[in-house]
């Protein structure tokens, strides 16, 4: 594989076989071994970095694969290496140590068979997600009881999604259970907040889910690598018409020559004489084409990376983070970028969530109040107490939404040794409400698999977490049905404003003020959430209850079934009102874009916000301009994007030299269509047509899908950055990625 690699540079192939002729006597007028050597030399180094690097990765493989952990052999735990473990195994895996296989988790150290996993090394997320057993397998807490376990588990064939698992366990004299992603432990994550847990081992090796989702590391070539290529087989070409005319030119001076000149030409035919001479030609001609020219520029490639290495000027004092170039052989493509795609969340912004303002039943509330006179009802975070003293509607409307927000969520207390709580949640900004909760005297302080616990005023309040309806980029919203301490059984809902207003019932009061603080806090820059309630009768949610459950129990198409059912229960719902959350920018943004732009770079940046936040981010970092024109596309069939995408093109074709102060605003449901064979090449020929362009409301796949369209389209060279897992596709899809080493892990 090596060598296929190194001879899919013309160079190599083309000493290779400068120094096959010179192994032809006679025909050589240098040293047989003149070429050979230094091309073995140029091998042997390259080698060495190749095998360096082979064997870094075999030793982290053999220090993994030795590693230990406790199997159930009979009755007893026994230690084995990672190598040895196989499917159907028990094993018993302690706190801090990391998984050796995927597992479906029997039963734990915690009451309910609960466990506490970080998933980082997987998906780059550093929150806890919990883990629960099925409560057949849960009071089995020792090895005599696990060991005395029997029974049949039937699962889905090993693939390469990180977030689905569908699974049925058949135990005698139980029914068959459901067994879903809560049950499975993947090799890679880490138990966390408990002692130790028993796990039934389902894949191992390549069958992971970890090694499905390897990718093999594309192998990029820059634009100068080619160009050298393309520049040694035309000095190839130049190096043979050389050759052949001298070789002419010798042969017509032969007759006249005396005959010492050429004396090794005596007594051979013609023909072999003229391809005997033109080898001879093309040996003395060789150094038209170098042999320490590839040698020199990979010196100067791994150089120009040292100097990237210790840039202080790209060095992170506060975490001692310096730049790590990965490719060396990239590094002269920095140079001539056309095009730059960013993430927004963690690249242009901090990921420091802090919750800033809310509306509540049509009333404003905020950490900090304008100035501006107002006629609607505002309030400051500290009179809060005052009005929850009321005891008016709008008391009852703030208790429950401060309530919706202490409940409502994935989050996990994490106590510290200095008595702080840690909020561990799936995005800065759940964590960010669940903290706004807490300091507005609405305290989460404990989760059990069944209950939440708030603490109001010094008096802790249960609710009795009946299911969760779980976010997923495509429901974009999350519901939990929970028993209030009064006994009545309630669904909170929260989620983006588009998801949510639909569902809300027609009767629902404050829709209209809502609406209007969402687009004052959206042209803040503030990222915005719904939350709304509704109350169930007995009756109505035992018949739910049951669908969820058969839901639940489906081995193919369970996440289809479980959104569906949730979908009936998330109508009517009641608005209390909406939420912002403020995301710093990061330093020298707004400078920084501003440079790039009068460099002539395109800057496009790809988020999964929302339309107003993003355009509000994109005003606030200079990306946009106020003497700007925006185009916004934003149409939900694919014959409307179409007829939208055309309009603006003959707009902008009919005043060309407006063309400068364009910013292109799509939404994701347009791009999805505009992205497609037909509407792709109108939809590029708009874009480039604006100084701007940001794309809102974008999955991970589109993101990369983008990309790919501009480097089919155009011959730029493209640099893609971004912090988090979710960027991934994206930055292998550019010539060039940064990843920047930020809160979402280091993917």
């Amino acid at each position: 594989v090596f060598l296929l690699e190194q001879f899919s540079k013309y160079a190599n192939v083309f000493f290779l076989f400068i120094g096959c002729i010179q192994q032809i006597p006679g025909v050589s007028p240098t040293n047989r071994w003149t070429t050979l050597v230094p091309l073995g030399i140029v091998l042997l180094v390259a080698a060495a970095k190749e095998i360096a690097e082979d064997w870094r990765r075999y030793t982290s493989d053999m220090e993994m694969n030795a590693r230990l952990v406790p199997v159930l052999v009979h009755d007893t735990w026994v230690p084995r290496a990672w190598r040895d473990v196989c499917v159907g195994d028990i094993v018993r895996v302690s706190r801090d140590e990391f998984f050796p296989a995927d597992l479906v988790l029997l039963s734990s150290s915690e009451p309910e068979g609960l466990a506490y996993v970080e998933t980082a090394n997987l998906d780059g997320e550093t929150n806890l997600k919990v883990k629960q057993a099925l409560p057949a397998t849960a009071p089995l807490t020792s090895a005599a009881s696990v060991a005395a376990l029997r029974g049949e588990l039937t699962c889905e064939a090993p693939n390469n999604s990180l977030y689905t698992f569908d699974g049925t366990l058949q135990l005698p004299g139980h029914p068959p259970r459901p067994v879903g992603p809560d049950q499975l432990l993947l090799r890679g994550a880490q138990l966390r907040n408990a002692p130790w847990l028993y796990g039934l081992v389902v894949f191992t090796g390549n069958d992971t889910k970890l090694l499905q989702n390897a990718t093999k590391t594309p192998l990029k070539r820059t634009r100068v690598e080619k160009h050298v290529n393309a520049l040694i087989l035309s000095l190839f070409v130049l190096l043979m018409a050389l050759s052949l005319m001298s070789s002419i030119g010798a042969q017509v001076y032969i007759g006249s020559a005396p005959a010492y000149l050429m004396p090794q030409l005596d007594g051979r035919s013609g023909v072999r004489q003229f391809v005997e001479s033109v080898l001879t030609f093309i040996i003395l001609y060789n150094s038209l084409i170098p042999i320490s020219l590839i040698v020199s520029m990979d010196v100067v490639k791994l150089q120009q990376a040292a100097l990237i290495n210790s840039d202080l000027d790209l060095y992170y004092e506060p975490h001692d983070t310096p730049a790590q170039c990965r490719r060396s052989n990239l590094v002269e493509d920095l140079g001539q970028i056309d095009y730059i795609f960013s993430d927004k969340t963690g690249t242009l912004t901090r990921n420091e969530m802090q919750f800033r303002q809310a509306s509540i039943a049509g009333a404003t509330f905020a950490d900090v109040l304008s100035d501006a006179p107002a006629a609607e009802e505002r309030f400051a975070w500290a009179s809060l107490p005052d009005v929850l003293a009321r005891g008016d509607a709008l008391a009852r409307a703030v208790h429950a939404f401060l309530c919706l927000l202490a409940v409502c969520h994935t989050v996990i207390p994490e106590a510290r040794g200095d008595g702080r709580v840690v909020f561990q949640a799936s995005s800065p900004d759940e964590a960010a409400l669940v903290a706004g909760a807490q300091a507005l005297g609405y305290e989460f302080t404990t989760r059990t698999p069944r209950s939440v616990y708030v603490q109001v005023q010094g008096a802790e309040l249960a609710y009795e977490l009946l299911q969760v309806c779980e976010f997923t980029s495509a429901r974009k919203r999350m519901s939990t049905v929970v028993r209030e301490p009064s006994g009545r059984i309630v669904v909170y809902c929260k989620g983006a404003d588009t998801v949510m207003l639909p569902r809300l019932s027609p009767a629902c009061a404050h829709v209209d003020a809502t609406l209007q603080h969402l687009e004052a806090y959206a042209s803040e820059g503030l990222r915005t959430l719904c939350v709304a309630m509704r109350v169930l009768d007995a009756a109505e949610y035992e018949a739910w209850a049951r669908r969820y459950e058969q839901a639940a129990a489906r081995l193919d198409g369970r996440r289809a079934a479980l959104d569906a059912v949730a979908e009936e229960l998330e109508q009517d719902l009641e608005l209390l009102g909406a939420t912002a959350i403020e995301d710093k920018l990061q330093d020298g943004v707004p400078e920084t874009i501003a440079t790039l732009q009068t460099a002539g770079i395109r800057v496009w940046v790809l988020t999964g916000d929302r339309q107003e936040t993003a355009i509000n981010i994109g005003y606030s970092c200079r990306l946009i301009s106020e003497s700007m024109s925006l185009l916004i596309v934003n149409e939900a069939t694919a014959a409307d994007t179409a007829s939208v995408i055309q309009q603006q093109l003959a707009t902008i074709e009919a005043h060309p030299d407006a063309a400068e102060e364009l910013a292109l605003i799509v939404e994701g449901r347009s791009l999805q269509h505009a992205l497609q064979a037909p509407l792709a090449a109108p939809f590029l020929r708009l874009a480039s047509q604006c100084k701007a362009v940001m794309c809102c409301r974008v999955s991970p796949l589109q993101k990369a899908l983008v990309v790919e369209l501009v480097k089919a389209y155009t011959d730029a060279l493209l640099l893609a950055i971004g912090d988090g897992a979710n960027d991934v596709g994206m930055i292998q899809a550019a010539h060039v990625g940064v990843g920047i080493s930020g809160h979402e892990g280091l993917q």
